[in-house]
């Protein structure tokens, strides 16, 4: 069916729906209960994906996707702003239960922008959204490949750290995600209850170790900072705002997930403030524990693993043995957060295929019957992972300043999104019914974070330290800028004579 075709047909009606339910042998797995059958009638869009997840699986989902700690203790390089860590962590989002929908922040642009400027606003920030989403599932994977080559040169100290190596590790880990999402896919929920308690076991014996066996640093360790060449500490803080607001980015992803929730307007929500809350305090714990018990930030830098929180374990047990066992445990952490991304970036690819903004879109839209999955959008999400690993192998600093799209592009798509909900907000135009309000503290959240979201996006483009090189200089501006210039050409030649944007369809329904 073309995708012309699909714009002319009317929203499924109620009626329909319940027909088509009646007939589905899984009536409780798929459609949903009744809010969620009536949600998608009001967006105009049918129930194509099972609804496998519930509350403690969403939970479980989001929090090992944030991978809160595990991130806390992989940043040691990055060390000089712990504390912007711990700020980043205090912004879940307020909107979800408004419009759940597997699209997130682009269709919550498109419903709440001025009508005219949702439809290129939602176009922009879906494609922001993907191309940050693909960019972490890039990022995770080649974390969780150097994982690997930590643990060899653990057993092997003369085992020398190739990039090429680190690729292929990187493609093998989005193999296996991408294996997660399709045949076992089925069984996720359940693996998410099982990687939850590695993942809280896991963090009571990091920093247990660290209590009882590594040195400990005096009070001085809160007001010694590090600037860095910079002319202030304050300035110095915003730079090193890059690395910690990773806790942030991935607050959406089980906002990708929604149409794959059951009674997704009251659970979503809920799991998302329950996500950031455990996150927050597990990572803050760890930060603590990091401050008082680092040792020699020199040591850890410089080790031959490549990965300072394994010098700072192998120098606090003593031990190769029990260092290996707790790299391990990381990398089964990361392994698992790819799996979780993989679902998320190829739900946001699909959603936004579905209303017809990036190229293919009918074929990436497709959902495989009997599956219920977007196989085709999974395929592509394990491609661009693909062809981004292979760029380490000609540049790591190029690799790293595509990675960084995942900030930027992310935090773009928040701020606009945010500033677009505050935008109806003052205009005193109605938003569509909530089962979850923050009632008036809504306002003051929103312009909170929006503050806060301007801050880190500008510091997102600063390089690490004044006078840079050629080699050290943050070139993400430009691919960012490249980014949107393509895109937008894009729109203005093809994608706006077919891109209508998902409110379009909640306004026929509505009328």
């Amino acid at each position: 069916m073309t995708r012309s075709k699909i714009q002319d047909q009317s929203p499924p009606s109620a009626t329909e729906i319940q027909e088509a339910s009646d007939a589905d042998a899984d009536f409780n797995e798929k459609p949903g209960n009744e809010y969620d059958q009536r949600g998608m009638v009001r967006m105009g869009k049918r129930q194509e994906l099972r609804r496998e997840f519930q509350f403690f699986s969403i939970f479980g989902f989001a929090v090992i996707l944030g991978c809160s700690w595990e991130y806390v203790f992989m940043s040691v390089s990055d060390f000089d702003s712990p504390y912007w860590r711990a700020t980043s962590l205090t912004y879940p989002r307020s909107v979800t239960t408004e419009a759940s929908r597997s699209g997130g922040q682009y269709h919550w642009c498109s419903e709440f922008a001025p009508a005219s400027l949702q439809k290129f606003l939602s176009y922009t920030v879906g494609y922001l959204c993907v191309l940050g989403w693909h960019a972490s599932l890039a990022g995770t994977c080649y974390a969780a490949g150097q994982q690997v080559q930590a643990i060899i040169v653990l057993a092997n100290p003369q085992f020398a750290i190739q990039t090429w190596e680190t690729a292929l590790l990187a493609m093998a880990v989005v193999v296996v995600a991408v294996g997660f999402n399709t045949v076992l896919y089925r069984k996720l929920p359940i693996v998410e209850g099982i990687v939850m308690i590695v993942h809280v076991f896991g963090f009571f014996a990091f920093v247990i170790v660290l209590w009882v066996m590594a040195p400990r640093g005096d009070s001085s360790v809160l007001t010694t900072f590090t600037t860095n060449g910079w002319s202030s500490a304050g300035v110095a803080c915003l730079v090193g705002i890059s690395a910690p607001i990773g806790d942030l980015i991935g607050a959406d992803s089980s906002v990708h997930l929604s149409e794959e929730l059951r009674n997704a307007a009251w659970i979503l929500p809920r799991a998302m403030v329950a996500t950031a809350v455990m996150n927050y305090l597990l990572g803050f714990i760890t930060i603590i524990t990091l401050v008082f018990c680092l040792g020699n930030l020199d040591d850890a830098i410089n080790s031959a693993t490549g990965q300072p929180y394994v010098q700072v374990l192998l120098n606090a047990t003593q031990s190769t043995g029990a260092t290996i066992a707790l790299t391990v445990v990381m990398l089964i952490l990361l392994i698992s957060c790819a799996v979780n991304t993989a679902t998320t970036s190829s739900r946001q690819l699909w959603s936004f295929a579905r209303d017809g903004g990036p190229p293919f879109s009918t074929w990436l839209s497709r959902v495989r019957p009997g599956w219920d999955l977007p196989m085709n959008a999974m395929t592509v999400s394990l491609g661009v992972t693909a062809i981004l690993s292979c760029i380490v192998i000609g540049s790591a600093t190029a690799y790293g300043v595509f990675v960084t799209l995942v900030n930027s592009g992310l935090l773009s798509s928040y701020a606009i999104c945010i500033g677009c909900i505050m935008y109806k907000r003052i205009r005193g135009e109605p938003f569509p019914p909530s089962q979850f309000s923050l009632g008036g503290a809504g306002n003051i959240v929103n312009a909170i974070a929006l503050a806060f979201l301007s801050v880190a996006w500008i510091f997102q483009f600063f390089p690490s330290a004044p006078d840079p090189t050629g080699t050290s200089m943050n070139w993400a501006i430009l691919i960012f800028g490249a980014v949107i210039i393509f895109f937008t050409a894009y729109y203005a030649v093809n994608a706006r004579h077919r891109y209508t944007g998902p409110v379009v369809h909640v306004t026929r329904h509505m009328e």
